[in-house]
Formats: structure tokens, C-alpha cells, sequence
């Protein structure tokens, strides 16, 4: 099914690239069979006392948490029989692929869907209001400016601009065509305009008497009137209603469970930085302290709350969780099988890194592969994550120092006094220890990787070079470093 939509999304577009910078009118032909379905439906609901309408809020930018909220809300509308969908809408647009989701799902959508423009409706948000049977806007509103930009508002390569164009006019003919008559002539024109919808996302496109070349097109409340855009100005939710011919209704709307707004929170850019900060900064402290435990498991709880919710709501596929969990492995047989710091260690930080990074890359930069653009958010989101790195680590050493410096709230946890060989402690003599870098001994204890080995008659602290060595293993102590004996078994030295 993906791939006949795709199709169809992209014989438009090649339309769309031919046509280039044509001089277009107003007004089509009649050379096509209307298709009026889509229209019709709207006229298909008994408009009586038992008219049901489902109020959808999209307010917000057009990403992952507005997607789920949409998505239930449809979903709730179905399960309630509703007679009509109300899109009640102010975006400044967002993410493509969320858009394309949208919009596909009010075209498919078994009931009349309405959308009251309350102030604007731009890039990604036009794109979803073209989808509806019918819309209305606010005086002073706009619709239009979809031409695909980054995050920092440039805008994208033209195979980006190509993917937009189709869309804006798939989902413009999508609505088909309606009879105008003119004493005994019958001209079919398009209920939406394609060549509108295009001119929204590609500046090349002139239309008399609405858009020069170089411009892409935004329309006014009352410019969106007159070209087709939209069924009539309305300045509040219940004048939609009236002009859309219902008298007599009930609205429902949303409300989002304490699940929901727990997911909904969690995704949040902000409260993702703070976890990202958490699981870096957890990482960490483990490695500075290996085996503790305490920051490696706030770590993995850390990396669940930030991956769980952005699986569930699509962004997080199950690549960008494998990369991140094979990191995690690689680094723990680090820290637990391969005394100091080596090529297993780096290639676990590498795919931690990478894994938290390309979450948040939008998805549409994969699907058209390699570009400049693709690469500047690529380096944007790992930029994040190294920042976000910095911060924990910084923050963490301003923290131990708060929590444990005297006098302060774990002060007391720290040991302050002093201990010498007068007070009769003694520790390993490091000249000692160096001299028995050559030695034969036995494992006194398993060493994984840490234990005590017996050399001559006394027994040593000492760590497992390489894996783990059973007790009672022939050991070889290959040097001393720090007052800590490092050894091998005999059969692998």
C-alpha cells in the first residue's frame, strides 16, 4: 500500500518538475470526467438534533505529540459514530513526514472533515488543510508557504520541493471537480485548485492575477475565498458550525489520559535533553567507578524513558534502538571484561552517541538520501547529544561537589580523617609490586576481572588483563600500574 501511494505522490511530481515556471490561469479546463466524491460526502450527513461533532486541536507544531493526539482523537470519533470531524488549527507547520501522515489520514477518513483556520495555517499545516472537505478561516488568517526549509529555515534541496509539490497537488485533485453553469454550458473546475496548491510550495509558478514568479504563495482569508481555498470566514468555532448548515449538535473532544500526558511530557525536547544528559552522565560515573551499578542502571532507566515514548509514538524504529543497545553491550563488556580503556569502549560510546542522535533526525532526510542539508541535521542532532554530554558532565562535578564538600547534605558520608603507616596501616609497596612484574603465580580467586592472586607465599590484589581466570589458574603478572598488579593466564601469555 506505501508503495502505490508513493507512486501516486510521485507521478505528480513529475508533472509538477515538466510544468516548471509556466504561466498558468485561473480558471481549468473541462477535458477530465469530475471525480466528486469527496465532495459529495459532505452533503451525505443528516444535519439533525443528533448531530455529533469530534473537536481535534492542532495548535502545536507538527510533530510526534500533535500526532498522537490526532491520531486518538480519530480513533475516538470512530468508536463514538460522529457525524464530523472539526480540525480546530494554528500551526506554524514542522515535520513532513508527520504532515504526510496527517493528511493521508484525513483523506482517508470515513466522515466529513472540517477545518477552522484560527489565525494560520502554514508549510506543513497547509498541507493538512487542503486534505479536509471544508475550510473556514479566522479574518486576518493565512494559508500557504509550504516550501520545505530545515531547521534553521533554509530552505531544502529541490528533490525535497519536488516530494512537497506532488503532495500539495495529489492532495488538491484528491477533492475532484464540481459543475459550474452558465446558461447551457457546463465547465467542470477543480474544487481545489492544483496549480494553487503547487504554487505554495514552488516559487517558479505564476498564476495571473495571484502570484508572480519568485514568490511562493500565501493566501488571505479572502483571496482563499475567491480562489477555492476556502468555503467562508468565520470567527469562532460555533459560526463554522452555522455556516456549515448545522443547527442542532453536540461536541466532543479529546482528553488525554494521565498515560498520555506522561508520554506526551517525556517526548518533549527539553525533557529528552535532560534525559540524554541523565544517560551520559550515568555512563560516566560507571566508568570512572566500574562496578558500582547505582549510575549505569540511572543510565538504562534514562535511556528507557527517552526511547519508549519515541518508539510508541513511530519516531524511534527499531534500528536506532539496536545501534544504541549493542553501544550499551559493548561498553559493559568494557568496564567488566577488558581492563582500562580500548577499542571496545570507544565503539560502544560511538553507538550510544549514535543511537541517541539519529532519533532525532526527521525521517525524510534518510528517505531521500545523501544532501547537504541531510548532513547539516545529521551533525545538528549529534551536536545535541555532545553538548547535552558536556553539560551532564559539568553539572555532575558541580553536584558532587555541592552533596559531599564538609557541612554539606551527604558531607558527613565522606571520610575526612587520615590514615599512615604510624597509625599501623600499611599499604602495598609500590617497588614491591613492580618487582613482581614477571612473576609466576595462582589465582586465588576468580578473577572477573578483578580478584587476588597468590605470588609466593603472599596474596595480591590484582585484575584480569584480558576476560575472566578461574581460580586456581597458573597466572603471569604482566606489570603494575597505580599500585595494581595486572596479570595474564600462563597458557595465553
Amino acid at each position: 500500500m506505501k508503495k502505490i501511494l508513493f507512486i501516486f505522490i510521485l507521478i505528480p511530481c513529475t508533472i509538477a518538475a515538466i510544468a516548471g515556471s509556466a504561466t498558468l490561469s485561473v480558471t481549468p479546463g473541462n477535458d477530465t470526467v469530475p471525480d466528486s466524491s469527496v465532495i459529495a460526502r459532505a452533503g451525505q450527513v443528516s444535519h439533525n438534533s443528533n448531530t455529533l461533532i469530534y473537536k481535534c486541536e492542532m495548535k502545536k507544531t507538527i510533530a510526534a505529540p500533535l500526532w498522537r493526539s490526532v491520531k486518538k482523537s480519530f480513533a475516538e470519533a470512530d468508536s463514538l459514530n460522529a457525524d464530523f470531524m472539526l480540525i480546530h488549527m494554528n500551526t506554524y507547520g514542522g515535520q513532513v513526514d508527520i504532515a504526510d501522515s496527517m493528511r493521508t489520514l484525513i483523506l482517508n477518513y470515513d466522515i466529513p472533515v472540517l477545518v477552522f483556520i484560527d489565525n494560520q495555517a502554514i508549510s506543513a499545516g497547509a498541507l493538512i488543510a487542503v486534505a479536509a472537505d471544508s475550510i473556514y478561516m479566522r479574518s486576518g488568517a493565512g494559508i500557504g508557504a509550504a516550501t520545505v526549509v530545515d531547521q534553521s529555515g533554509q530552505k531544502m534541496p529541490d528533490k525535497y520541493q519536488s516530494f512537497m509539490r506532488g503532495m500539495m497537488r495529489a492532495t488538491a485533485e484528491a477533492h475532484g471537480k464540481k459543475p459550474v453553469i452558465d446558461g447551457n454550458d457546463t465547465t467542470w473546475v477543480w474544487h481545489r485548485d492544483p496549480e494553487i496548491a503547487q504554487a505554495m510550495v514552488d516559487p517558479s509558478i505564476v498564476i495571473r492575477g495571484i502570484v508572480d514568479t519568485g514568490q511562493v504563495l500565501t493566501l488571505t482569508t479572502l483571496e482563499a475565498i475567491k480562489y477555492g481555498f476556502c468555503e467562508g470566514q468565520a470567527e469562532t468555532v460555533k459560526e463554522v458550525i452555522e455556516k456549515a448548515g448545522i443547527k442542532e449538535y453536540t461536541i466532543k473532544e479529546l482528553k488525554l489520559t494521565l498515560v498520555d500526558k506522561i508520554i506526551m511530557f517525556l517526548v518533549n525536547p527539553v525533557v529528552s535533553g535532560l534525559l540524554i544528559m541523565l544517560i551520559i552522565g550515568g555512563i560516566y560515573f560507571e566508568l570512572q567507578s566500574p562496578g558500582v551499578g547505582f549510575p549505569l542502571a540511572a543510565a538504562l532507566f534514562g535511556a528507557l524513558l527517552y526511547f519508549a515514548p519515541l518508539y510508541l509514538e513511530g519516531i524511534a524504529a527499531n534500528w536506532h534502538i539496536v545501534i544504541f543497545v549493542i553501544g550499551v553491550i559493548l561498553l559493559l563488556v568494557e568496564i567488566f571484561a577488558f581492563p582500562g580503556f580500548g577499542v571496545t569502549g570507544v565503539l560502544g560510546i560511538i553507538g550510544i552517541v549514535t543511537g541517541l542522535a539519529l532519533v532525532m533526525v526527521d525521517k525524510i532526510v534518510f528517505r531521500f538520501g545523501p544532501s547537504i542539508d541531510g548532513v547539516k541535521e545529521i551533525t545538528g542532532a549529534f551536536a545535541i547529544v555532545i553538548l547535552s554530554a558536556v553539560l551532564s558532565f559539568l553539572f555532575s562535578l558541580w553536584l558532587s561537589r555541592k552533596l559531599f564538600a564538609p557541612n554539606r547534605l551527604f558531607g558527613s558520608l565522606a571520610l575526612e580523617t587520615t590514615v599512615d603507616k604510624a597509625d599501623g596501616f600499611e599499604s602495598f609497596d609500590t617497588g614491591k609490586l613492580q618487582s613482581l612484574v614477571g612473576s609466576h603465580g595462582v589465582a586465588h580467586t576468580v578473577l572477573r576481572p578483578s580478584g587476588k592472586v597468590m605470588v609466593g607465599n603472599e596474596i595480591y590484589p590484582a585484575v584480569a588483563e584480558t576476560g575472566f581466570i578461574s581460580r586456581g589458574t597458573d597466572v603471569i603478572v604482566r606489570r603494575e600500574e597505580q599500585g595494581q598488579l595486572y596479570v595474564v593466564a600462563a597458557d595465553k601469555a
